[in-house]
């Protein structure tokens, strides 16, 4: 049986606030786009960089936002983990994250894994591409933050 994992859905409640996350904070590429009248609905969808001319053949592997034009209230549930993104330099990308206001909820202390948050609350995982880079301050000594 042949299988092929094609994206993860996640509910948002503001676009502009969710793409700047997503996109401008995380890093990821917007590559397309379904305003949906009948459903009153939009879906976008993004891949990692490492990730587009993949997306680009085969519409996968991607994160979709779906933003439902009536307001709705989400509330997090325990039945959904976190999205988990490999990144080249675990303590560049959360400084830059830092820097872009983002909360990192348990810091790279092990110099391999790392946890923020979405503004809708998804828990997104960032882990060292390869080996666990040697711990460094401030992210050896920092605590966590919330939870993720």
């Amino acid at each position: 049986m042949a299988m092929e994992y094609l994206h993860t859905m996640v509910r948002v409640t503001d676009i502009d606030e969710s793409l700047d996350f997503y996109c401008n904070k995380l890093g990821l590429v917007q590559t397309r786009r379904i305003d949906n009248d009948t459903y009153k609905a939009s879906l976008i969808f993004l891949a990692a960089p490492g990730d587009t001319d993949l997306a680009a053949e085969r519409n996968a592997p991607l994160l979709e936002l779906t933003y439902n034009w009536e307001p709705e209230e989400y509330s997090g549930g325990r039945n959904f983990g976190h999205l988990a993104f490999r990144v080249d330099d675990i303590y560049k990308t959360c400084q830059r994250l830092m820097d872009g206001g983002v909360t990192i909820n348990r810091p790279p202390r092990d110099g391999r894994m790392a946890f923020v948050r979405s503004p809708d609350g998804i828990s997104v995982e960032l882990l060292q591409r390869g080996e666990a880079l040697p711990a460094a301050e401030p992210w050896a000594s920092m605590e966590n933050s919330g939870s993720w």
